[in-house]
């Protein structure tokens, strides 16, 4: 079952950069690349709860701020020897508006 959840206008997120989303349950970070994809992931890294939305966005990667560990965009998984993973939600772009499937 589909929930699509308005987020935020694609405009308003840095290219590189981030906004998070928060729900009741927890915070998810929506991340811009370079090529204007978006990608959505929980805002915790797997290895110690790093701020993902902080970190450095390189490619459809990001790079956690606390210990440097290197997570996919596109499936949430650690890249590397590092093993982990984000969980990752479905995002869509419809005229400017980023909308993320809870």
């Amino acid at each position: 079952m589909s929930s699509w959840n308005e987020v935020v206008a694609l405009e308003n997120i840095p290219v590189l950069g981030s906004r998070v989303f928060r729900t009741a349950d927890q915070d998810i970070a929506i991340f811009r690349t370079r090529d204007d994809s978006v990608f959505a992931l929980h805002n915790s890294c797997p290895h110690q709860g790093g701020v993902l939305s902080e970190g450095i966005v390189h490619g459809h990667k990001v790079t956690c701020p606390l210990h440097n560990w290197v997570i996919n965009l596109e499936d949430g998984e650690a890249q590397g020897a590092d093993e982990g993973h984000a969980a990752c939600f479905e995002t869509k772009v419809e005229a400017g508006i980023v909308f993320i499937n809870l």
